[in-house]
C-alpha cells in the first residue's frame, strides 16, 4: 500500500496539470497526439461577460447567413471588405454570419477575433 501512494499522488498531480491545459489543447485521437495551439502574441481576448452580452444581442439580432468561398472562420483570418458588418453596441466590434457561425470582426483591419458559434 505505501508503494502505491506516492503512484497516486503523481497520478493526481498529472489530472490537475492536464486539466489546467485541457481548454488548450487537442487530442489527434488517430496518432494519439496532444496538439498545443500556436499562441497569438496580439491575440485580442473578449471577456465572457462581454461575450455573453454580444451572444444576447446577435441572437436578438438575426442577420442572413452568407458564404464566403475559401474563407477559413480561424481567429486572424481576414474578412473581405466587400462583407457587411453590423454594429454591436458598447463594442468596437462588428459582427456577421458566415457558413451559419457568427463571428466578431475588427472593422479596422477586417480580422476575425471570435468565432462565437
Amino acid at each position: 500500500m505505501r508503494t502505491l501512494l506516492p503512484m497516486y499522488a503523481v497520478c493526481a498531480m498529472l489530472a490537475g496539470v492536464g486539466a489546467t491545459y485541457a481548454q488548450d489543447t487537442v487530442l489527434v485521437p488517430e496518432t494519439r497526439t496532444v496538439v498545443v495551439p500556436e499562441a497569438r502574441p496580439n491575440a485580442i481576448v473578449i471577456q465572457p461577460e462581454q461575450k455573453t452580452v454580444i451572444r444576447e444581442y446577435v441572437h436578438k439580432n438575426p442577420v442572413a447567413s452568407i458564404n464566403v468561398l475559401g474563407l477559413e472562420l480561424n481567429l486572424g483570418s481576414r474578412v473581405p471588405e466587400t462583407v457587411t458588418l453590423y454594429e454591436v453596441p458598447d463594442t468596437r466590434y462588428r459582427y456577421t454570419v458566415i457558413d451559419n457561425r457568427t463571428v466578431l470582426v475588427d472593422p479596422e483591419t477586417h480580422e476575425i477575433v471570435e468565432v462565437l458559434n
